[in-house]
């Protein structure tokens, strides 16, 4: 039967788009919505109340979220953001260490197709590098991060480091550890860049170099 009275919601939809439902587990659509609860009389609103607080509707499973829910990316678009994260850790190695010895060189490449790259060759490795190290491929100067590689590891690791594990964040800086001992130990260089790959993936401070030091004795296979 009918109710005779009520008080529900009116929704009016302003965005359309793709989000990571929490409901269903994967990429859906959403409505992106705003609304107003309304006195009903028999299901027909007649009298306009208060305003309710915004929300994401998942079209496939009906289900209701706050906003905040499309602060997770897709898994699409994790997947894009890996993707880019190793392939920024690698350049920023290959520029500490110096692109002279054709092992880093090839650690580096390897690990750019693992990435997903698999197009992507010696020589579009090493034009990327030079559009983005600037002069001399110094990853760091007096004051601090600087130069094209420093800003490009901020912009891609800091907004996925919340939606990784900690295993996963470790897992980037010993890939980019791989690299760095290629060719032999590590340099100081290039333990400044990996600090500031740990930094921008938001490893403790501490647990890097026990991190870099465990990469010496694990091959590049079992990272």
């Amino acid at each position: 039967m009918t109710r005779l009275w009520g008080v529900r919601p009116r929704w009016r939809t302003d965005v359309l788009g793709d989000f990571f439902c929490p409901g269903c587990g994967g990429d859906r659509n959403y409505r992106r919505q705003h609304g107003r609860r309304w006195l009903r009389l028999l299901g027909t609103p007649v009298v306009p109340l208060g305003p309710v607080i915004g929300s994401v509707q998942c079209t496939s499973c009906h289900g209701r979220y706050g906003v905040e829910a499309l602060e997770q990316p897709t898994s699409v678009r994790l997947g894009a953001m890996l993707r880019d994260a190793q392939y920024t850790i690698a350049l920023a190695l290959l520029a500490a260490g110096g692109t002279a010895h054709r092992a880093a060189r090839e650690a580096a490449c390897t690990a750019v197709r693992e990435a997903g790259f698999e197009d992507c060759g010696e020589a579009q490795v090493l034009a990327a590098l030079a559009a983005l190290s600037g002069l001399g491929g110094e990853l760091h100067d007096a004051h601090g991060m600087a130069g094209g590689l420093a800003v490009e590891l901020h912009a891609v690791l800091e907004p996925l480091a919340p939606h990784l594990a900690q295993q996963g964040r470790e897992r980037l800086l010993l890939q980019g550890a791989a690299i760095a001992l290629a060719d032999g130990r590590y340099l100081p260089q290039e333990r400044e860049a990996l600090a500031a790959v740990g930094s921008c993936l938001d490893l403790p401070q501490g647990q890097v170099p026990a991190l870099l030091e465990a990469a010496t004795r694990a091959p590049y296979e079992n990272l």
